[in-house]
């Protein structure tokens, strides 16, 4: 418990995955984390991220921070800016986990980039069309974007929960005992599958 509370976890995203995972992550005891996104909370994202109706407008990262820390008293840094080449170093220097949960296919290979060259450890989690996929940096291929995640949609949340609770799990083993389990998820059958890799 007191390395997941001391251990520096930035998370790239506050969408339904980063948003629900930064949650839960601080309601597990996380107390360093941040949070990084550019974007304002619009009622289509109600359905499947933690925010509420009187928050639209609010920046992601800002409304996510202040309500977990209103929950469980955690101090989550928000990041209210794009990240891109100029400012990754600055936004990710203090991580030793990145989990990157954006939703596109540039912001991805970004982060992937970046934690490959700079040998940090980052974990990616992504779902599409009823499959979901947590797999560290060293096995992940970044999509094309025409496999850019759409989550905002109510029937999404299923998956998005799932996804959440298997990324979680794997960042909690991964603290515990430096575990680093690769998973595949598809909602139809309800299947949590380890991914082997090469």
């Amino acid at each position: 418990m007191e390395r997941l509370a001391d251990f520096p976890i930035s998370i790239c995203g506050a969408g339904a995955l980063g948003a629900n995972l930064t949650e839960t992550l601080a309601r597990c005891g996380a107390k360093n984390l941040t949070v990084i996104d550019r974007d304002r909370i619009e009622e289509v994202n109600l359905s499947t991220q933690p925010y509420e109706l009187d928050e639209v407008g609010v920046m992601k990262a800002t409304s996510l921070s202040r309500m977990l820390y209103r929950a469980v008293g955690s101090e989550v840094v928000a990041v209210t800016k794009e990240l891109n080449e100029r400012n990754v170093r600055k936004f990710l220097k203090s991580a030793e986990l990145v989990v990157d949960c954006f939703d596109n296919s540039r912001s991805r290979a970004l982060v992937t980039d970046y934690c490959g060259k700079n040998q940090l450890d980052c974990l990616h989690v992504g779902m599409a069309d009823g499959f979901a996929e947590v797999i560290w940096n060293e096995q992940y291929r970044v999509p094309s974007d025409r496999q850019d995640d759409i989550c905002d949609y109510p029937l999404a949340r299923n998956l998005v929960s799932l996804a959440v609770a298997v990324a979680s799990e794997t960042v909690l083993k991964f603290l515990a005992d430096g575990t680093r389990e690769n998973w595949s998820i598809t909602l139809k059958d309800l299947t949590i599958t380890p991914m082997v890799l090469t």
